[in-house]
This record gives C-alpha cells, structure tokens and sequence, in this order.
C-alpha cells in the first residue's frame, strides 16, 4: 500500500474475510474492503494494492472540490458557463444541480457520434446536456428529485472553469486528494499515471465491443469517456485504491461549516448534496450504519458509507462489471459486507 502523508492503515483479518467473501459469490474478480473508526487507522483487507474505478464515487468529490474552491452555491450555472444562458438549466443555482434537483435527466447518451464513427465536440455535448433538462408539469413548483448524471457534468465543468483546471478531476486533485497527501492512492487515470504504477495495478472493467474489448486503465462510463479521457468529469473519472477512498470518507467528518449544507436532509428522497443519504428501508448501507449515515454508490461495484454519529466508515470496492455489467450479485452483497464492516469498525471504538 501507498499512501501519502497523514494517513496510516493497517491490514485486517476482518477486513480481509469481507473481502474474500465477496470475490467468492462471484460478485467481482477483484475486491477490497476496510473501515475506519474515530482515532484509529484505516483497517484494510483484500485486493488493498489494486485501483478501482470509482465511478459515482466522484460525485461527492466533485462536491467536495466546490466547497473547497469557496464557490457560491447559490450561483446560477450561466454565471460559471456563460455559453449556457438562455437554456432551460442557465438561471438554475449550482446547488439544485449538487442535490440532484435541477431537473435534468439522469443519463443522456453524449457519446453517442462515436457509434457513428464521429468524434464527440465537447461544447455541442455541453449544449446538448443543457438542454435535456424535463419540463414541469402542470401545477409543480420544484422538480423532485432525479438521480442525474446529467446534472454533474454539467456541474463538473462549472467547476473546472471557475478554477482554471482543465476538467473536474483536475480540480478535484488540486482541491482535495493533494492536500491530502493521497496523490499515489486517489485520482484520474492521468494523474496517476504521473504518481504511481497505475497500468499495473488498475483492475479491468468491462469487455465493451465498440471500445476495442476489455476496459482498463480508462474511464468505464461513456460519457466521461468521450468528454474528458484520462481526466475526469462531474460524474466519474475517479480511481483509487481502498485506502485512497477510507482516507477520503475519513476526511469529510472534518469538512467544517462550509460544507454543512452538504449534509442537510432533503424532501423528496434520500439524495443530499454530493452524497446519498441513507433510505429508511432496504439501504445498501445495511443495517448498523444509523440513519444519519451518507455516502455513494459507484456503477462499477464500488461503494462507501460513513456514520458521523458513530464516527466510523466503511467502503467496499470491487469490478463487479467484468467482464458485463450484468452481474447484479452486488445488489445482495453490499448490506451484508457493510454491516460486517461496521461491525469491525464498532468494535475498535
């Protein structure tokens, strides 16, 4: 394991057979998981030297990266992306678009020219993403919420252009995983690339035929695919090892003030802002984790969970897409892993 300055790990037998269990249903080729509790080290076990794509693990990222730029919430999209007035999401504030409540669609397939043989203008994607967004009915006032890709694309490049990075996970890196010493545990595919052996330690992903066959050491999702590359978008673009994620959910129990609105409970559903609020019932969060808890979910079979309350965290990573996203054994999987996980965690309180 390879970890910057300020973190520490240790592995664990626990941890390890959490793990071990997983890759043995026949969720994921490969899989790590770990927890960490208040004043203690992150406690790893499995695939801990493998990097995963986190998929929507990006997502809480990207929010955090915006509370570290100081950027104003409130701010309408159009102020960030001029090119955006005038379309039905320009006059929306960031915030809607962080909480999954700007009423944009959750998937638009932008890389869409590519099956036709054309490359993808990322300023026409940007417009075409723009103009997704669902008319209200008749009568409503707000949208509820749509759990949408969309909507942070759309706020990963807000982002990058307010900080002069050249796509959203270029500023997560300098906002969040840099200062955080994880620069060899946590980033795109081009940043670590720079900082580690990353094409010897990224995981595959799927085997997709208009891709060339097995996906790896690239971005999984499409979009972010065609959009940024090696870098990353709103939505997705992030990889890391587990203790890359631990130390990342570890830090958002210190984010402060400025970051509370993150956090508050919203109407209609169980999505915050940047992170997924745990459901009353059947949350992949499972049984032990309070109801308190937030965290994410990524496509690829990645997942964190943190308990502010309790003060402890969990994360599962695996591939569960290889070689098809078809393999749902996850979906049974996680409660139970994550319980286990909290359970260790508890137990070192």
């Amino acid at each position: 394991m390879r970890l910057g300055k300020g973190s520490s790990f240790e592995p664990c037998v626990g941890a390890e057979a959490v793990a071990v269990q997983v890759s043995s249903e026949g969720v994921a080729k490969s899989s790590a998981a770990g927890y960490f509790a208040s004043g203690s080290s992150l406690r790893v076990g499995g695939d801990t030297e493998a990097i995963f794509d986190l998929a929507s693990l990006t997502k809480p990222m990207t929010a955090v990266a915006f509370v570290k730029a100081k950027l104003p919430r409130e701010a309408p999209l159009e102020s960030f992306l001029p090119e955006l007035r005038g379309t039905p999401v320009g006059h929306l504030p960031l915030e809607l678009f962080f909480a999954h409540r700007a009423g944009v669609p959750a998937h638009v397939s932008l890389f869409g020219p590519v099956l036709e043989g054309r490359a993808v203008d990322p300023a026409e994607a940007l417009l075409v993403a723009a103009a997704s967004r669902v008319e209200l009915a008749n009568g409503e006032t707000e949208h509820l919420p749509i759990y949408s890709d969309v909507g942070y694309i759309l706020a990963g490049v807000a982002l990058a252009r307010a900080v002069g990075a050249r796509d959203a996970g270029e500023a997560i890196e300098e906002l969040v995983v840099r200062p955080l010493g994880l620069l060899r545990s946590l980033g795109t595919a081009r940043g670590l690339r720079t900082h580690t052996e990353f094409d010897e330690r990224v995981v595959p992903t799927e085997l997709v035929a208009f891709r060339g066959g097995e996906v790896r050491g690239i971005v999984h999702d499409e979009n972010a695919w065609v959009l940024t590359g090696e870098g990353g978008s709103g939505h997705a673009g992030m990889f890391g090892t587990l203790a890359g994620v631990l130390a990342f959910a570890r830090h958002t129990l210190d984010l402060g003030d400025e970051a509370s609105w993150l956090f508050v409970p919203r109407k209609n559903g169980s999505q915050l802002a940047g992170f997924d609020g745990k459901s009353p019932t059947g949350s992949s969060a499972g049984e032990v984790l309070g109801a308190s808890t937030y965290g994410h979910l990524g496509f690829t079979g990645t997942s964190f969970w943190v308990d502010p309350e309790l003060g402890i965290g969990v994360s599962l990573l695996t591939n569960r897409v290889h070689p098809t996203r078809e393999n749902a054994k996850i979906r049974a999987a996680r409660p139970r892993a994550h319980d286990a996980l909290a359970r260790l965690a508890l137990a070192k309180k």
